[in-house]
């Protein structure tokens, strides 16, 4: 009944400050023993310290429209990477060994401490990455964490962390660039032993095709029109000489018919083709004047020919002159003459017109055997023309993997310049780098445990939980202190109420009680405002 009164009334502001009146000291005792009891144990708990350390993110000195990067991994997993490999169970534990971390403590401390120091390592320490202000996932700097025990610990680990990530990115930077370079080395050999293969293929086909390749075009155009023109000379050179022929012999002719006559006692002339060969010749050399010089080979020629012809028509003249005045009438006479004029070492006009005739029999079949080689030549060179598309199609089928080859090789020779030039780079330190900003600092407070914190947290402990006592007494208490609690019990109304009638020594000690109460309150604020500032400059 009393559950059913309390679920249906409702509470005013004045009864909630009279249950907290009743249960003042409950509230106030477990404040302050929840404070108290928190605030001690915070106190008992052994106190780390965390330095800090700033590694800053260097581009590369040289401007990578110069010198590419051998190193196209990103920084963020860059930094991964390195972090995996300084947090490895190999690297911590010479740190644990060196420093004596994470040494075993006997009592209750033992159980809250975990069984591998390296994971408790890797616990203690944090790696956040400072990204430019307004460029998401953009890198510049990264802090490094690590909290220890004593601050000079905290701060030696953390400079020993600090380097072992500079020398990692170092060696790590130096490492992949050499190892890119290595690669480029390597495919450029293998480049180059394919292109020296396709290279001996196309010269072995342009040896087989010697002649016949596209680039001797031209000169076999030239060779092949100097042949013809050659061919030509030699023609018209065969055809002047078989008609010399035709007319030497014709002059033989005409020359024993003169002998004839002679031999008969008729009258003699001068062989007609003497004169006619003079102004056939006379002719040419008039129109060979009119286009050159006087020392043109061909004047020259025309002109010594001119004089031999000359001379020959005088020598025949004279022999027929002789010999009629001599008045030689027989055939025997005339031969004898011609004997005599042999013997006295003069040749006859014969002789001469015979020896010519002969040099001119040897000339034509030194131009007869000239022009088959000519002709030769000329089919020869023609056949190479007709092939030359052929051999065209042939080649460019062999020097398209020997193109390809070299290509191939050019690019990767121009990568590999670029890829040592970065080496070097690397190696000089030009690269991109990690700088030391702020080395590792001495923390001067501890990091934890935040006793200000766990101060709060007592006294938000100990409200709660006074709260809560009071409730579980409020409602658990029966008892009717008011008019207002009797109005749901009874139906009669209350007509008169009984004050309380104390003594002098009542009130007087409820005076001292209430005095000695504020005091009391009063020490537990001040002992929790004290607590709490020593907590804050305590860290």
């Amino acid at each position: 009944m009393l559950d059913e009164l309390q679920e249906q009334k409702s509470r005013g502001i004045e009864e909630y400050w009279s249950i907290i009146r009743r249960h003042r000291w409950l509230i106030l005792l477990s404040i302050f023993v929840c404070w108290a009891m928190v605030w001690g144990i915070g106190w008992l708990l052994p106190a780390t310290y965390q330095s800090e350390a700033l590694i800053l993110v260097e581009d590369q000195k040289v401007t990578s429209e110069l010198v590419p990067p051998n190193v196209s991994v990103s920084l963020q997993d860059q930094l991964q990477s390195m972090t995996q490999q300084i947090l490895s169970r190999t690297q911590l534990q010479g740190i644990i060994g060196r420093y004596h971390l994470y040494t075993k403590h006997g009592g209750l401390l033992a159980i809250f401490e975990p069984t591998d120091p390296v994971d408790q390592m890797r616990k203690d320490i944090s790696i956040t990455s400072v990204e430019v202000p307004g460029r998401n996932g953009d890198l510049t700097a990264f802090k490094i964490y690590y909290t220890g025990p004593t601050p000079e610990l905290a701060q030696q680990v953390n400079s020993e962390l600090t380097s072992a990530f500079l020398d990692q990115n170092m060696k790590s930077q130096q490492q992949l660039s050499q190892s890119t370079t290595s690669f480029f080395d390597n495919q450029l050999a293998d480049a180059r032993a394919k292109l020296e293969e396709q290279g001996a293929k196309v010269r072995a086909f342009k040896a087989q095709h010697v002649g016949e390749l596209p680039d001797q075009l031209e000169s076999n155009v030239q060779i092949l029109s100097g042949v013809q023109n050659q061919l030509e000379q030699t023609q018209r050179a065969l055809d002047r000489a078989q008609q010399q022929k035709l007319y030497l012999e014709s002059i033989v002719q005409q020359y024993q018919s003169v002998q004839t006559d002679l031999g008969n006692g008729d009258s003699a002339e001068t062989p007609p083709a003497l004169d006619k060969e003079l102004k056939n010749l006379r002719m040419q050399l008039a129109a060979e004047r009119s286009q050159y010089t006087d020392n043109y080979p061909d004047v020259i020629a025309l002109k010594d020919q001119i004089a031999k012809t000359e001379k020959l028509k005088k020598q025949i003249e004279g022999e027929i002159a002789t010999n009629q005045k001599t008045g030689k009438t027989s055939k025997d006479s005339v031969t004898s003459v011609a004997g005599a004029d042999f013997q006295n070492g003069a040749p006859t006009p014969m002789m001469q017109i015979e020896s010519q005739l002969k040099a001119n029999q040897l000339e034509i079949k030194g131009y007869e055997k000239q022009e088959k080689t000519l002709e030769g030549r000329v089919a020869e060179y023609q056949t190479r023309l007709n092939m030359m598309p052929a051999t065209e199609q042939a080649l460019a089928d062999v020097s398209r993997g020997y193109n390809e080859s070299q290509k191939n090789y050019d690019s990767l020779l121009a990568k590999q310049s670029q890829s040592q030039l970065a080496t070097s780079l690397e190696q000089n330190q030009q690269g991109q780098q990690f700088r030391l900003l702020d080395p590792a600092q001495l923390p001067d407070k501890p990091a934890s445990p935040n006793h200000i914190l766990l101060s709060l947290g007592g006294l938000i402990l100990g409200i709660a939980v006074g709260v809560g006592l009071t409730a579980l007494f409020e409602l658990t208490d029966a008892r009717v202190r008011n008019e207002e609690d009797l109005e749901g019990l009874v139906a009669a109304r209350v007509l008169v109420g009984i004050p309380r009638i104390s003594t002098p020594k009542e009130d007087h000690d409820r005076i001292r009680m209430r005095w000695m109460g504020r005091a009391a309150a009063v020490v537990v604020v001040l002992l929790i405002v004290a607590g709490n500032i020593y907590a804050f400059y305590k860290g």
